[in-house]
């Protein structure tokens, strides 16, 4: 994003948050975080510190290092461009709003409601739209009826997935196709987070569309559908999504009939809409003999060169650079929530 932002329109202000959550200056230099899979990038404690605004009648950020303290000026819209917990899942929305920072993306519900999956499929079968059955449970609940819960998670069949509830990018996913590998795979879900889910496995099609929210107040722009094709893998992880490893194909546009993309986009629209969303998601969806059944919703999507959401975009006639700022223009726009 660095690398394609309309440097004509947007004087950009990076900030990087630390392993331990400080707030640094960074630099604005792309290749600064290129995506190396050998050595991923990261925010380093540089001695820096930006601050927040400190009351709602500001939107002056200064920061201090080693040269004093010093102003950044006013911001007129922060890009929250984070994935997981402390940064898609409401946290830091709350934080902008506190401080009355206008923000790209979704607020503090929908982006909460997004992070988890329990309650983002709690909401969607609410609103009528199909999602695969699962069971949600935490280490306390496990050990105090085993057999309780390994008898209900039988009864979703194999295979399932076990994911944690609030983890981002696919970490700490685990497919089990024998259920000797549940315990193991529980554990790997609860380090990541206290509440995990056994979700039935739907064979078909991985599907994924974009979605953007309208400025005018019209109804949300879907984009043309992209397809994950997994071959060498045993589903799309971490790996695939950030460090184009082998073994998974991205098509866009996916084959779609002019049928199934209609319904397919209008089933995105819903689920934005049933979250509360504003500005952008990427809707996931499996297409099954029986039709399409979501997966899940990610309120801050991918934005790699080969991450989806930008893709589907590009191919439905809009570059990175006018996403982004697309994007950029109805959080500003909309203000101060």
């Amino acid at each position: 994003m660095l690398g394609a932002i309309d440097r004509s329109r947007f004087e950009v202000i990076p900030v990087g948050i630390t392993r331990d959550g400080a707030y640094v200056l960074e630099s604005d230099d792309p290749a600064r975080f290129a995506l190396d899979p050998a050595h991923l990038p990261e925010v380093v404690d540089n001695g820096s510190r930006v601050r927040w605004p400190e009351s709602a009648a500001s939107r002056e950020l200064t920061v201090t290092d080693a040269s004093g303290a010093r102003s950044l000026g006013d911001v007129d819209v922060v890009f929250p461009i984070l994935h997981g917990r402390f940064g898609e899942d409401g946290t830091v929305q709350g934080l902008l709003e506190l401080v009355g920072l206008p923000y790209v993306g979704n607020g503090v519900l929908a982006s909460a409601i997004g992070m988890d999956k329990h309650f983002t499929k709690t909401v969607l079968e609410g609103a009528g739209i199909p999602v695969a059955p699962w069971i949600t449970l935490t280490p306390s609940s496990w050990a105090a009826d085993r057999e309780l819960w390994e008898r209900r998670a039988r009864g979703l069949g194999l295979p399932v997935f076990v994911k944690p509830a609030r983890a981002g990018s696919s970490v700490g996913v685990t497919k089990v196709a024998d259920w000797s590998e549940l315990d193991a795979a529980l554990d790997v879900a609860f380090a990541e987070d206290g509440t995990a889910l056994v979700e039935a496995a739907v064979p078909g099609r991985e599907i994924e569309c974009a979605v953007l929210e309208d400025r005018h107040g019209g109804a949300p722009r879907v984009s043309v559908a992209g397809e994950v094709i997994v071959s060498g893998r045993e589903f799309y992880d971490f790996e695939a999504k950030y460090l184009d490893a082998a073994g998974v194909e991205l098509v866009c546009p996916a084959e779609l009939g002019d049928g199934e993309l209609f319904e397919l986009q209008r089933l995105a629209r819903r689920a934005f809409e049933a979250i509360g969303g504003e500005g952008l998601a990427r809707v996931d969806v499996f297409l099954s003999d029986e039709g399409f059944v979501v997966n899940e919703i990610n309120t801050m999507p991918g934005f790699t060169p080969i991450s989806m959401f930008p893709t589907c975009w590009l191919n439905s006639g809009l570059s990175y650079p006018e996403l982004i700022t697309e994007l950029i223009e109805v959080g500003h726009a909309r203000g101060i929530r």
